[in-house]
């Protein structure tokens, strides 16, 4: 017997052995996008009903649900079964009008990094019957009008207008083909409706498509980049989605691409009237340097809102246009003396009487409300708090709905009612993003804090749960403080500032050794990395594997205020390179670090932040890793560079502080990575940078990624790049 139980427990023993290694955390569980918390989908609040939204399921039906009650669900579309329909997986879908048609795409291709071109179809929700917006498909932004009865989009850089109709019930929707609205647009010339590059990226925007209330209407704005100096990206046959054709010859990728202080498109405003079959320009008060970053209607035909944006990116305007006589009316203006946020710029909201601003005049966002013909009405928000987001205006409530600080790190939902009085609907805590129903009755919100994995509720307006979407509940147990150690937040004073940071210790830590330090930022302007939000990446694993990672918001990030971001205006470099090197020297003075034992890590601006803060005489860093570097404001974009620092004409010392100017400067044992069709930070910034290098003699550490882009992904090559990250932080830190 004794054998018996002695072999069992053996057997026992064995297979929790084994069940724990298959349970044991590898890379791919912090580094690969699979293994991001659940999230909810697509969804759609149903047009004017608040109590229901969509989403899709399977990427075959649209369901319709219920806020309020889970049990409450409705198939609103099925794809057919037949008509060339049965291997249709849709990517995407959009209810319109009053939720009698869909919207839906399929065979989405990437451009940039934002937009797509797909195969657009719509849906009618009564009938079920489908049709594809043009034979061939490859269409852009397709926007359907208000009324559902018409759709607009782009393709080949012109304008077309399908119009819906039907024969009768049984037939459903007649095909009759499309209207082109717009005949000049050609490649890398001319731009009907869809921004260029440079807007997409900076300003955020990718539709310029913009319907009247009574779908009769059609603005848009017009790109005409025919003097934007070309941007040309060497293209290669690949492993990673080859190309054939490029085998044995590499190709080219060219597009407009301005470079700060070179030429950018000249913008103006169209209106097509449906019925009159009639396109005319709109003349606006504006240079040819000038801005248009948003436009939108009113909840008025006669009512077409735009804003203009001045090059410097330090005056903004919005105009009230009548689309019918082109009346123009100057309605709102907004200075700064360093610059006014694009983010503000594209975040007005209004109705058919009034709209609501946010500006940054009294030192922190907050909101404005005024009449359409620009009468000030008041000051919604107050206080040293910023406003984050806006979400709208309850006409039944008479509430507006926002997100806010509270304190830099926490990010809370409020509303303010029409005494002014402001309520927050949840806790103060954490990290809280709504998304409202089209009547402000409910709202999903997506919660996170430290500690706290992504978590889905249904809400009522008064912020009371209704009930449960996601709580990743197991994705929770499976990232445990047990098995992964979790950011420690502190604080460190610089130059009379105090900075907020993070720590992430191994969770082994014994306070009497040594540990090698792995700085992280990012540091431009407006960001934050040091937030009450969930977190669980690269930084987690380095740390598991014996690291302490710090991580430092410097002068210049966001959450605290304009006084302390717009410190580095026309200084790109300068303030936040001060502090990343104090950051490291606090770590340093810390007993269980080893000061000879720094590191920094970066993408992007942080990737310049690293060449930057190497490249100091009082430089403390014995490795770092820039991936995807600016290495010289001259060599990017208009939009970004020149809102900070103006241009290279006007500020050719702060140009000249730069990686590529401070390079004979350079300290540590540097890896420098990058993918070869970086659209965002050409290859110009790295290959200018690596010749200065060579030229002086300096050594340093490189990988390249064959026609990857700025953020170098697919294919699963984001594990070999982060393993490839941890290889040089252990040659370097820890075995020196």
């Amino acid at each position: 017997m004794k054998k018996i139980f002695l072999l069992a427990a053996i057997c026992i023993a064995a297979s929790f052995a084994v069940a724990s290694a298959q349970d044991a955390l590898t890379m791919k569980d912090f580094v690969l996008s699979a293994s991001r918390p659940y999230g909810i989908g697509a969804m759609n609040s149903a047009p004017g009903d608040g109590n229901h939204y969509y989403r899709l399921v399977d990427k075959k039906k649209i369901m319709r649900y219920s806020y309020k009650d889970s049990k409450t669900e409705q198939c609103v579309y099925a794809t057919p079964e037949a008509d060339g329909f049965e291997n249709i997986k849709w990517d995407g879908f959009k209810v319109c009008g009053n939720g009698s048609h869909i919207l839906l795409w399929t065979n989405s291709e990437p451009i940039y990094r934002y937009s797509i071109r797909a195969d657009y179809y719509v849906a009618d929700v009564v009938s079920g019957h489908t049709v594809k917006l043009s034979a061939d498909g490859h269409e852009e932004i397709a926007t359907m009008s208000p009324d559902g009865s018409k759709i607009a989009y782009v393709k080949d850089n012109n304008i077309f207008i399908k119009k819906l109709h039907y024969e009768n019930d049984s037939q459903g929707m007649v095909d009759d083909g499309a209207v082109q609205v717009t005949s000049d647009g050609k490649i890398n010339s001319v731009i009907n409706g869809l921004p260029d590059w440079v807007y997409q990226e900076e300003f955020g925007i990718l539709n310029s498509l913009t319907w009247s209330p009574d779908g009769k209407t059609l603005a848009f704005i017009r790109w005409d980049e025919s003097k934007v100096p070309m941007a040309s990206m060497t293209m290669y046959e690949g492993s990673c989605k080859p190309d054939s054709a490029r085998a044995l010859y590499p190709g080219h990728y060219e597009f407009k691409y301005p470079v700060a202080g070179e030429d950018n498109s000249e913008v103006s405003l169209w209106c097509y009237d449906t019925e009159a079959s009639a396109l005319k320009k709109i003349g606006l008060p504006m240079t040819d340097e000038d801005y248009l970053p948003h436009i939108a209607f009113s909840g008025r035909n006669d009512c077409l809102m735009v804003t203009k944006l001045n090059r410097l990116q330090n005056d903004l305007h919005i105009f009230s246009i009548n689309p019918a006589t082109g009346s123009v009316a100057d309605v709102y203006r907004d200075t700064s003396d360093s610059w006014v946020d694009s983010e503000l710029a594209n975040s007005v909201t209004y109705t058919d009487r009034t709209f609501v601003v946010p500006s940054e005049r009294d030192g922190w966002a907050h909101l404005y409300e005024y009449t359409l013909d620009g009468k000030f009405l008041r000051q919604l928000t107050t206080g040293n708090e910023a406003v984050t987001e806006y979400y709208g205006y309850d006409s039944k409530r008479k509430l507006h709905f926002f997100q806010s600080t509270a304190g830099p790190l926490d990010r809370v939902i409020k509303c303010v009612d029409s005494k002014g009085k402001v309520t927050v609907l949840g806790t103060t805590k954490g990290t809280h993003k709504a998304t409202f129903g089209s009547d402000y009755s409910y709202y999903i919100e997506n919660y996170s804090d430290a500690l706290t994995p992504n978590q889905y509720t249904i809400r009522d307006f008064k912020g009371k749960k209704v009930r449960d979407l996601q709580l990743n509940e197991k994705y929770a147990q499976k990232f445990a403080p047990d098995r992964v150690p979790r950011r420690e937040f502190v604080t460190f004073s610089n130059d009379g500032y105090e900075l907020n940071g993070f720590i992430i210790k191994p969770l082994d830590f014994d306070p009497n050794k040594k540990y090698p330090v792995i700085m992280t930022q990012y540091s431009g302007p407006g960001s934050q990395q040091v937030l009450n939000n969930w977190g669980m990446d690269w930084r987690e694993w380095f740390a598991m594997q014996g690291y302490i990672i710090a991580c430092f918001d410097g002068r210049g990030t966001g959450g605290r205020g304009k006084a302390f971001e717009s410190i580095i205006y026309r200084n790109l470099g300068k303030y936040e390179t001060i502090d990343q090197i104090a950051a490291a020297r606090h770590m340093a003075s810390l007993p269980y670090v080893d000061a000879d034992r720094i590191g920094i890590w970066g993408w992007s601006f942080g990737g310049y932040e690293v060449l930057m803060a190497m490249s100091q005489p009082n430089s403390c860093y014995a490795a770092g890793v820039s991936i995807a570097p600016v290495t010289s404001w001259r060599y990017y974009d208009t939009i970004y560079t020149e809102r900070y620092m103006r241009t290279p004409q006007e500020n050719k010392a702060g140009y000249d502080y730069s990686p590529l100017g401070l390079a004979e400067n350079l300290k540590g044992d540097l890896l420098l990575m990058f993918g070869s069709a970086d659209d965002n930070v050409h290859i110009t910034n790295e290959m200018q940078y690596i010749s200065k290098l060579h030229l002086l003699g300096s050594q340093f550490n490189m990988m390249v990624y064959t026609n990857m882009n700025h953020s170098i992904n697919g294919c699963d090559v984001r594990l070999p790049l982060y393993q490839r990250v941890l290889n040089h932080f252990d040659r370097t830190l820890k075995n020196k």
